[in-house]
C-alpha cells in the first residue's frame, strides 16, 4: 500500500464536492500537504523538538486528527524520557490504515495506539503533550472551546498543547493579500489556477479558520498560563500553550 502519488484531483474541471479525508485523499496526502501548506515539514520536525522539551516521563501523547501519523512519528522518534505512551486518533479510517503502515516498527519501546475515533469523544488523560496538527479547523467554531477546554482539563501541569492551524487576518485587504500570497506558493509547487480554484471550493465549508487573537484568547480564557505563536508563514501559523 503506497501513498506517494502525486496530487492530481482537481486537475479536471469536475463538479466540486465538500472535501473529505477518503481513500483517494490519503493515496496523494503527502504531496497535498507539502505542496499546499507552506512551512509543513518544519512544523512537524519542530513538533518534535517540543515534545522532546514538555514531554514527561509516565505520560500520554496524544496527536488528535494524526492523518497518516506524520507527526506521531516524529514524536515517537524525539522524546528522551521513559514510559510514555502515544495515542493517535483520527475519524479516516483510509488515513490510518496508511499511518498504521507508517508508524509500524518506528520505535520498539514506545507504544503507539491508533484509534478510529471522533476527537470531539476522546478522554484525554495524564497527557504531558496534546497535539492539534491542522485539525482544529475542521471542527465547528462553536466546539472549539469545548474541545480545548478538555485538553486542559487532561494534562498535567506543565503539559504542553501544540495547535496548528490555517488562519485569516481582521482586515478583509491584510487577508486578500496573504490569500494570494498562498495561492502564489502553490502555483511554485505545479498546481493550476483551475486546482487551485477547485480545492479552495472544495474546503471552503468545511475549513473554517479563525484570527491568532482568536486562538490566544480562547487559551488564555481556559487557563493555560502561557500561549505563544512559534511559527508563522503567510496564513499558517503554530502556537504552543503551557499549562
Amino acid at each position: 500500500m503506497e501513498n506517494n502519488q502525486r496530487d492530481l484531483l482537481f486537475q479536471e474541471k469536475q463538479n466540486v464536492n465538500n472535501f473529505t479525508f477518503d481513500r483517494r485523499v490519503a493515496e496523494v496526502f503527502p504531496d497535498m500537504i507539502a505542496r499546499s501548506v507552506p512551512g509543513y515539514k518544519a512544523i512537524i520536525d519542530k513538533s518534535g523538538k517540543l515534545a522532546a522539551r514538555f514531554v514527561q516521563p509516565n505520560s500520554n501523547c496524544y496527536d488528535l486528527g494524526c492523518s497518516l501519523g506524520a507527526t506521531t512519528q516524529e514524536v515517537a522518534c524525539s522524546i528522551i524520557v521513559e514510559n510514555v505512551s502515544i495515542i493517535a486518533i483520527d475519524n479516516s479510517q483510509a488515513m490510518l490504515n496508511y499511518a498504521r503502515l507508517n508508524a509500524d516498527g518506528i520505535r520498539p519501546d514506545t507504544t503507539i495506539s491508533l484509534i478510529n475515533d471522533d476527537i470531539r469523544q476522546t478522554s484525554i488523560i495524564n497527557a504531558s503533550l496534546v497535539i492539534l496538527n491542522f485539525t482544529l479547523q475542521f471542527i465547528q467554531v462553536s466546539e472549539r472551546l469545548a474541545l480545548i477546554t478538555k485538553i486542559f482539563e487532561g494534562l498535567k501541569p506543565g503539559g504542553c498543547l501544540i495547535l496548528s492551524e490555517k488562519i485569516r487576518f481582521k482586515k478583509a485587504k491584510v487577508d486578500q493579500k496573504i490569500t494570494d500570497l498562498h495561492h502564489q506558493f502553490k502555483r511554485c509547487q505545479g498546481y493550476s489556477d483551475l486546482e487551485i480554484s477547485q480545492k479552495r471550493e472544495s474546503i471552503e465549508d468545511v475549513l473554517i479558520p479563525e484570527t491568532i487573537d482568536e486562538h490566544i484568547e480562547r487559551l488564555n480564557k481556559i487557563g493555560f498560563s502561557e500561549s505563544h505563536t512559534w511559527f508563522q508563514c503567510y496564513n499558517f501559523c503554530s502556537i504552543y500553550a503551557l499549562k
